[in-house]
């Protein structure tokens, strides 16, 4: 494929976005305009999972097509990146694209260190930013354009109170550094990943933003009473002590009006982000850029907001924090209002990005590609038989101890806390709001076994690839 014919790539991810947050795909409450113009104009993956409840061994899934026991990045807080995993941008800077990320990147940086770049990178230009808050020195490209706007952040930041200023927001300003980028290589085909920290907690949206969703009209959590007597501790401590034990307030005690304040601060700051979004695309089609821009926009995984008396996320796979939104859009080379029930991966990004840009996917990749239903020769609602997702003592100061992996074949969702005898099991058919563990009930150990079976299978199939020989 000659450069002129190559795509570009605009690369959105959102921090800590459920599914459930686009009006297009059913939520009346919310306002994402932008977001259901992507939707017409593209593909949503309904049915996509990632690979990890957790910001880092989520994020070095998808950067490399790998799942998280494969990267060995499995933690939040890593010292480094593993020297021998190759990053998407790497491979297509190979293939004469020019490679940016702004925001965050997370494989390694937290609690206030700064990211060490990973060795195989490809990223030509970087504008990081792993929070909006300040603590990361002048690496923090966020805190030192803030400070270039003579912006304040000890004075203009109002916490919970109306955060900073939209013109002045971490969002605002991923947008205005994208356009920015995509001004600078308009002549040469270029990936773009932008990393928006919101909707991730504190919870702190700009007042006008804030203002449109009145607490009082938000939904409430899901709850059923009694639902925790048959779930594992981790979820009834978080219940009683605070989300992400003890990160984040105690369920327990917030009345009704408290906990829908959370949802309006949430939606407060996706509405934001929607509307920076639909900055991004009237740029491109005011350069006439738009018909050779592939337009990808995720999360890394969910939030709990509440629902079944848990906030924040940790070491849980309840659909809230597991599932989350993929759109793929580019109207004049893929397919348009196509909304895919195919079971799918956040790992599969990696290979489809390649396969769009016409580059051999490389062997290491464990990722399938989604190409051939964006491009719409392959069915639109087939593409894997089921989704894994994994947790592995990922949060250094939440969930000690906590080892466990997820298997979904798309009805039926197990769970397996490792070295214990708890684990949960649901069936997404007649139970969606995953209420009724099914673990310990005598009518479904058979299904459990084999589900047991099954998840112990695709453990297996994560050996990676490039140091094995034969396949699984």
């Amino acid at each position: 494929m000659s450069d002129q014919n190559k795509p570009n790539f605009l690369w959105i991810c959102t921090d800590q976005q459920r599914f459930d947050t686009i009006r297009g795909l059913g939520n009346t409450v919310i306002n994402t305009p932008n977001l259901d113009r992507l939707l017409d104009e593209g593909v949503s993956f309904n049915r996509t999972y990632c690979q990890s409840p957790v910001c880092t061994p989520s994020r070095a899934s998808f950067l490399t097509g790998r799942y998280p026991r494969t990267t060995r990045t499995t933690r939040n807080g890593n010292d480094h990146f593993p020297d021998d995993e190759i990053l998407v941008p790497h491979i297509l800077g190979q293939h004469g694209y020019t490679c940016g990320l702004i925001g965050k990147l997370h494989l390694s940086a937290a609690d206030g260190r700064t990211e060490i770049l990973p060795k195989c990178h490809g990223y030509e230009m970087v504008k990081w930013s792993h929070g909006p808050r300040d603590g990361w020195g002048d690496d923090n490209a966020y805190q030192a354009w803030l400070r270039s706007q003579g912006v304040s952040w000890e004075t203009d930041y109002h916490g919970k109170n109306g955060g900073i200023d939209p013109q002045h927001h971490q969002t605002t300003w991923c947008a205005n550094e994208a356009i920015d980028f995509m001004e600078q290589h308009k002549d040469a085909p270029w990936m773009l990943s932008i990393n928006i920290f919101d909707p991730h907690h504190p919870f702190d949206p700009p007042e006008q933003y804030k203002k449109k969703y009145p607490a009082a009209d938000m939904p409430l959590p899901k709850w059923k009473d009694g639902e925790l007597d048959n779930k594992p501790l981790i979820q009834r401590q978080d219940y009683e002590n605070g989300g992400q034990s003890g990160l984040g307030p105690s369920c327990k005690a917030l009345s009704d009006l408290e906990k829908q304040n959370y949802v309006s601060d949430y939606y407060a700051m996706i509405d934001l982000i929607d509307e920076q979004i639909g900055r991004l695309i009237d740029h491109l089609d005011k350069t006439g850029a738009r018909d050779n821009t592939v337009i990808i926009f995720h999360s890394d995984h969910g939030e709990m907001l509440g629902d079944h008396g848990l906030i924040l996320k940790g070491g849980h796979f309840y659909e809230e924090l597991v599932h989350v939104p993929l759109i793929v859009s580019c109207p004049a080379r893929l397919a348009k209002n196509l909304r895919s029930e195919a079971l799918v991966e956040l790992v599969d990004l990696a290979p489809t990005i390649l396969d769009l840009a016409g580059i051999e996917i490389p062997q290491r990749i464990q990722g399938q590609s989604l190409a051939g239903i964006l491009r719409g020769s392959a069915a639109p609602d087939v593409h894997k038989p089921s989704v894994y997702c994994e947790y592995y003592n990922a949060l250094p100061a939440a969930h000690k101890g906590v080892f466990a992996t997820m298997y979904l074949d798309g009805r039926y969702k197990l769970t397996v806390f490792h070295g214990q005898e708890t684990g949960e099991l649901y069936d997404l058919a007649t139970d969606p709001n995953e209420f009724d563990n099914k673990w310990d009930d005598p009518a479904s150990q058979s299904l459990k076994c084999n589900l047991i079976l099954a998840n112990f299978a695709q453990s297996v199939a994560t050996v990676d690839p490039v140091r094995i020989v034969g396949n699984f």
